[in-house]
């Protein structure tokens, strides 16, 4: 029998198509007679529109087409249904699109986009969330009652700045408070930052005769573009085709719908042709989504001997100027809100609150990147207050076989070990730090200081209960198949685990398993959206459905030619054969598309094979107690980092980095350790530089490369080492969860344990930049 390719670290089969260039991005695709689009946005990021003159740019040579928000009123949203496709009315954030242009050419489009004249009257902003609260703060939407929204799972409060109020209510939490030994009350804040993928958003649409509506785009989830298109304009599905070839990287940036429906409208007023419109780096930064930013409020019951007994947490996100994917991310950290931690009295409030800032949407780690920086430190404050180990606080209090989570889900041998985790960490870190007394007095000389942080975390995906995936897996001559999906890989290589998963349950070498790379809504399988860490696990689960398939139609198909029943059939090697006769068999390629007896009688046909998967279990959450089962699965992991801190500088460097997770099962060492280190990498931007600024009037300070800093090679740490736990999930493919969001979930939090572990700074706000550092230590001094 032929290795397993379970657990293979194969390298990605989309790399040597990439390292070339022979990958085709939407940013290199020309359609014949094809126009380019431009856009007009607003200085201001609150203001009343009084008019809008494109006379100018209607006249210029070369203009095809000119909107306004008054030629498209439309609203788009996958949750709350709140953003125009150009501001109508109003201006709600600094950059926010009002007017757009088709023309010849780029430089056309861009010159007549300079020449659409537009009117304001500015208005009062609001940029703080607790601001955005008060009774007598600006509205960013007046209107919110006339919107529409998924009732029952999202409740805003029109006539304030609530988009939703998400509550989890556990126990008894005044109860709770009153058996505490120890009250311990804090705020931490996580800033709005950048997903910063290499490809900025581009889409090519053409609105053809009919209402036939074509779309290219760089999109995470082509089913939920099409969807949400056809809502928008009132165009059916079936006359909607998108197409998603390769994609530069996403974050969460490209889910749902963005610039789609915007471009095939312009596409319809330049009577059907082809319209391009391609997002400037610094329209993808002042434009298009960001990250939310959070504020977090917690308090926090303990008995002396170090047991978690109540908690009481409001998540205060700024939204921005609109809150479509935004009140599922305050949702998702509502459910999943104070950590991997089983505690029996619990109150969360998640609040997703409007803003004049430039509007959210997914993450990676959808919103649980922020809250966990509020979450772990409070935990290692706590453990410093009791004079307990930090290690061992945890570890009285995490989540194990038996406990029950906040929403009252229980949690079996299979779900995972977030204990097991964090165990080999610390380990692996040699926690805890102990210095010797010449160790001490050279950090006092020199005012470098060492130190060591934990954090631990978790993540189930985030998604309807009626989420489902599709695949289809085709037989060709030779006996190699293609594998159909729907699910994108924007870059964390999730099609080179589907062709493992094919191989392997197919009997195949790899290098016969091709999975398409472009996805079209017309000829690909159903798949919900590639967001939420959920695609190995639900695609992986239907490609493995759509083996079987496959592998039942040759059974059947065999049995006959063989004289064989079904069940004394193997599979091995390409081939099909009879197991108590081994050398009666077929090959795979003599089946493919039917067999042919010796006289040309023919019988089967073309193999097809199909499978589907649907999330299991889930079910809507109580609105008032947040009761139920939200989570499909839950990933854990831990954390441990070691840094130095050089105090006359505040600058802080990474020395060693030790995470593990609980995959379920490695489908891939190579990739899933690349997911990690990228993670991580990501993550230590969040911690050191990324933050998003604005002036008092709402202006976006950090529009480009140069103010908005990601790490570079530069900033690595010198050692990252990653260590997974197997605990296998039942329902998994080959026991398998999904990771790829996780790795940066943490990291911040981390950090500021090590820092407060080096120095006793106890810091409440990232970015932990070198300036915030040393005014901190300036100030203990």
């Amino acid at each position: 029998m032929s290795q397993s390719l379970i657990g293979v670290g194969v390298p990605r089969i989309d790399g040597v198509e990439k390292v070339t260039g022979e990958a085709l991005y939407v940013h290199d695709l020309k359609i014949q007679g094809m126009l380019y689009a431009a856009l007009k946005t607003s200085p201001y990021a609150h203001a009343r529109i009084l008019r809008i003159d494109t006379s100018r740019a209607r006249s210029l040579p070369g203009v095809k087409a000119v909107l306004t928000g008054q030629d498209v009123p439309y609203r788009l949203g996958l949750y709350m249904i709140d953003r125009p496709l150009l501001a109508t009315g109003k201006v709600r954030y600094y950059g926010e699109p009002v007017a757009a242009v088709a023309a010849l050419d780029l430089d056309t489009a861009r010159e007549a986009a300079d020449l659409i004249e537009v009117e304001y009257e500015p208005l009062p902003v609001v940029q703080d969330v607790e601001e955005a609260l008060r009774e007598d703060a600006p509205l960013v939407h007046e209107d919110l009652a006339t919107y529409s929204w998924i009732k029952g799972v999202y409740f805003p409060k029109p006539g304030t700045n609530i988009a939703n109020h998400f509550k989890v209510r556990k126990g008894d939490i005044e109860a709770g408070f009153a058996r505490a030994d120890l009250i311990v009350e804090n705020k931490f804040f996580q800033p709005q930052v950048l997903h910063m993928p290499l490809e900025t958003h581009v889409t090519i649409a053409r609105w053809s005769s009919g209402d036939r509506i074509k779309i290219w785009t760089s999109a995470q989830s082509p089913f939920a573009v099409r969807d949400l298109l056809s809502m928008t304009i009132g165009v059916p599905r079936s006359h909607i085709e998108v197409i998603v070839p390769y994609v530069g990287g996403g974050f969460g940036g490209k889910a749902g719908i963005h610039l789609e429906a915007l471009v095939a409208c312009l596409s319809r007023a330049a009577r059907g042709r082809p319209v391009k419109l391609t997002a400037t780096r610094e329209e993808e930064i002042a434009s298009l989504p960001c990250r939310q930013g959070l504020l977090s409020k917690i308090k926090t019951g303990v008995t002396r001997e170090g047991r978690i007994i109540a908690e009481e947490i409001a998540y205060l996100w700024d939204a921005g100027a609109y809150a479509d994917y935004g009140v599922n991310i305050g949702r998702a950290a509502g459910y999943s809100g104070v950590g991997p931690y089983e505690i029996e009295n619990v109150k969360i409030d998640s609040y997703t609150i409007y803003t004049n800032h430039i509007f959210g949407t997914a993450y990676r780690g959808f919103g649980h990147a922020e809250f966990f920086w509020a979450i772990e430190r409070q935990r290692d404050i706590i453990a410093r207050k009791l004079g307990m180990d930090a290690l061992e606080f945890r570890m009285k209090n995490l989540l194990k076989p038996g406990s029950v989570t906040i929403t009252g889900e229980k949690i079996h041998e299979n779900t995972g070990r977030v204990d097991k985790c964090l165990a080999l960490v610390a380990e692996k870190i040699g926690w805890p730090l102990v210095k010797t007394e010449e160790e001490k007095a050279r950090e006092k000389e020199t005012g470098r200081y060492r130190g060591l942080g934990l954090a631990v975390l978790h993540k189930a995906p985030a998604m309807p209960p009626s989420t489902a995936s599709s695949a289809i897996v085709k037989m060709n001559e030779d006996g190699s198949v293609n594998v159909l999906v729907s699910g994108i890989d924007y870059g964390q290589g999730t099609y080179t685990t589907l062709a493992q998963i094919a191989a392997e349950r197919l009997h195949l070498p790899l290098e016969k398993v091709h999975v398409v790379w472009e996805t079209s809504t017309e000829t690909s399988p159903y798949d919900w959206q590639t967001v939420a860490s959920r695609f190995t696990v639900m695609g992986g689960n239907a490609v493995i459905r759509a083996c079987d398939d496959l592998l039942a139609q040759m059974k059947s198909l065999a049995a006959g030619i063989l004289r064989a029943a079904e069940e004394e059939l193997e599979f091995s090697q390409e081939e099909i054969y009879v197991r108590h006769h081994p050398d009666q068999k077929l090959a795979y390629r003599e089946l493919a598309i039917g067999y042919t007896y010796g006289n040309g009688n023919a019988v089967g046909g073309p193999l097809i094979g199909r499978g589907r998967y649907i999330a299991q279990g889930l079910t809507f959450l109580d609105a008032e107690t947040g009761q139920g089962r939200p989570a499909l699965d839950w990933t854990y992991g831990a954390h441990g980092i070691e840094i130095e801190v050089d105090t006359k500088t505040g600058n802080i460097r990474v020395l060693r980095i030790v995470s593990a997770f609980d995959v379920g099962r490695v489908l891939n060492e190579m990739l899933v350790k690349g997911q990690v280190i990228g993670g991580i990498v990501q993550g230590l931007g969040t911690a050191f530089s990324e933050v998003l600024l604005y002036d008092r009037e709402g202006r976006l300070l950090t529009r480009n490369l140069v103010d908005y800093k990601i790490p570079t090679a530069k900033d690595l740490p010198d050692v990252i080492e990653t260590y997974f736990v197997e605990t296998p999930q039942l329902d998994g493919p080959y026991g398998a969860r999904g990771v790829a969001e996780h790795p940066m979930i943490s990291i911040t939090s981390a950090i500021g344990n090590a820092l407060a572990n080096a120095t006793g700074l106890e810091l409440y706000e990232v970015p932990l930049s070198a300036e915030r550092v040393y005014l901190a230590w300036q100030e203990k001094a």
